[in-house]
């Protein structure tokens, strides 16, 4: 098998073009495809599958309307590029008709694709399989995408068209209408277990990287029910009286032990990934920092089920550089999840802020932002003369967000993100800079060079890995049976893997969910998690909502100016309870009215 990357998915429609140069009459017996050519031959059932995994979202495409506007439409980035969908969605200027990225149809087309291969692949001939078990596995794939295009329907919509099966051209597509949300919750669950049962425990050939095996099959039935068990889908009063056309109620009455199934499906995700081999990252020298930073650029490493091939793709590395280094500074993380990092200590720097949003300082915590470090931090992570604002953070913070002082790359003096620094506002001239005086490194290849001669890194998406299960395993456990054992010991280990301590002892249930919320935060930043775990909490008309912050860009005459590093607000941005689902476009409910418009819109 070959891995799957954006550009063999083509494979497949080029097999049907090769005679664009010939008469029309004169054509080779493959030019013209049919679903039964296709599936009389094992290899152009190959290139059909290949083309099923095309619509797999390429979320490291942040900026140029792609796939992935959820950073920048959540509290913990702005993006700098107003084209982009995430900035109509932070201003509110979003309706049914003006959305220009269409999930609806992206994963639908990939349904019908998947849905064709699946009911057609049994017709290869098994002699040119070699083994049923090899024709199983690939059908088993199809079945595993079949749920995962669902579930990226599920997560935006809420209630769907389940698509069981392929649509004939005479459908009458009235007759599609969207089925209660604890219906689309069971087929994806069902998806799953069909698809683990068919694929490998593990991927272990580097030539089949991309092809998700039984692990991310179980992670993804412990993703859906952990959302089917949180505030916004379980019970949820907003939407109680949602009916379709018929009267079918579409959301569910609230089940408190849909968090002990999530936390079931969790638990046994992790058993069987662990049983097969894998496991928290951790760095060859097991430095703190690196074992959380490595993670996203060491490539299908022993901690990742399932991750997008992105080839060459440069934008997430050019995008995140400074503009020092001839980048184009994108990605400008937010004062709000700035505050949020911990101290060493394992301390929160802020607990709070007053109305004028004056942070409260946790003095216990050794937190300051006052005055500047006499000395460079340890293992050269920044200059002498840097902020003390950012001394003595806990280590995921130094791997996720590059900071005026701290050492990039070449950058051995320290980056500059004041006014009248070498990437502060001034030097963009009329470009692109930070609009919160801080820079995305997370995510970023520290190996990656784009001036003077670029020198490009294999780059992938990680869709699924075991620190997400942790967390989904305690959070849902500490919902169903309040802070027992497990729940401290997985969150621990997350905590532990970054070299911070361990959580006190004696949190109530209470407690325990501000823990773990704050640890998915930080631990998950960055990876498409925080804006569907704000929505799924019901908790986005606050975080998404209001004022947002970073320092004052137009202020800044060295890096001990303190006038820079005033806490100043750069936007305001609209969230309102409509924004919890997304609209379909109007041209598909014009299309079929009985799909029933999300509330609101």
């Amino acid at each position: 098998m070959k891995t799957i990357t954006k550009y063999s998915a083509f494979l497949f429609l080029l097999l049907a073009a090769v005679s664009c140069k010939k008469d029309f009459l004169d054509k080779a017996p493959d030019d013209d495809l049919t679903i039964a050519d296709v599936f009389s031959n094992r290899d152009y059932a190959n290139n059909y599958l290949t083309n099923v995994y095309s619509h797999l979202p390429d979320e490291m495409v942040w900026a140029d309307n792609k796939d992935n506007p959820f950073h920048g439409a959540a509290d913990e980035l702005k993006q700098f590029y107003p084209p982009s969908f995430c900035n109509s969605m932070t201003s509110g200027a979003w309706d049914a008709n003006s959305t220009v990225i269409n999930p609806w149809a992206r994963n639908y087309a990939g349904l019908r694709k998947a849905n064709i291969f699946i009911e057609n692949i049994d017709k290869v001939p098994l002699d040119q399989f070699y083994t049923k078990e090899a024709r199983d596995r690939q059908k088993g794939e199809a079945i595993f995408l079949r749920a995962f295009y669902h579930f990226l329907l599920v997560r935006l919509y809420g209630p769907v068209p389940i698509a069981d099966s392929s649509i004939s051209l005479d459908t009458d597509f009235k007759s599609i209408r969207r089925q209660p949300l604890q219906k689309c919750v069971e087929y994806i669950v069902s998806q799953c277990d069909q698809a683990a049962a068919l694929l490998p425990p593990r991927i272990t050939s580097e030539t089949e990287y991309g092809r998700p095996a039984k692990s991310a099959a179980l992670a993804l039935k412990a993703r859906v029910l952990l959302y089917m068990a949180s505030p916004l889908f379980n019970g949820n009063p907003d939407y109680v009286n949602v009916k379709d056309h018929e009267g079918v109620q579409l959301f569910p009455a609230f089940d408190a032990n849909r968090w002990q199934v999530a936390a079931d499906a969790a638990k046994a995700c992790i058993d069987q990934t662990q049983a097969a081999g894998y496991a928290l990252y951790t760095s060859p020298g097991n430095n703190p920092i690196k074992n959380y930073q490595e993670i996203f650029y060491m490539n299908n490493n022993q901690e990742v089920f399932f991750a997008y091939n992105d080839g060459t793709y440069d934008g997430l590395d050019v995008y995140n550089e400074p503009l020092s280094l001839a980048g184009f500074t994108l990605h400008a993380p937010t004062q709000d999840i700035v505050d949020q990092y911990e101290m060493a200590n394992g301390l929160r720097p802020i607990t709070g802020y007053t109305a004028d949003h004056t942070p409260i300082i946790n003095a216990a915590s050794g937190y300051t932002e006052t005055g500047f470090t006499d000395a460079p931090g340890p293992d050269n992570l920044y200059v002498a003369g840097t902020s003390n604002m950012y001394v003595g953070r806990e280590p995921r913070f130094y791997a996720s967000i590059n900071f005026s002082g701290s050492v990039w790359k070449t950058r051995t003096g320290g980056l500059e993100f004041w006014f009248k620094g070498a990437d502060g506002k001034l030097r963009a001239g009329g470009g692109n800079y930070s609009v919160t005086g801080y820079l995305l490194k997370k995510l970023s290849d520290p190996n990656f060079v784009f001036k003077p001669q670029e020198k490009r890194t294999l780059r992938t998406w990680i869709f699924f890995r075991l620190g997400e299960q942790y967390l989904n395993y305690a959070e849902a456990l500490n919902e169903a049976q309040g802070p027992v054992a497990d729940v401290y010991k997985y969150v621990n280990l997350i905590r532990n893997r970054s070299g911070l301590p361990a959580l006190p002892g004696g949190l109530s249930k209470d407690d325990m969910r501000e823990r773990i919320h704050h640890e998915r935060q930080i631990e998950m930043a960055f990876e498409s998690h925080r804006y569907f775990d704000c929505h799924r909490w019901k908790i986005s008309e606050t975080t998404d909502n209001g004022n947002m912050y970073g320092l004052n860009i137009y202020a800044g005459e060295s890096k001990t100016d303190p006038a820079f590093f005033k806490r100043t607000v750069f936007e305001r941005r609209v969230f309102e309870k409509k924004h919890y689902l997304w609209p379909m476009l109007k041209s598909e409910t014009d299309k079929n009215p009985n799909l029933l418009q999300n509330p609101g819109w």
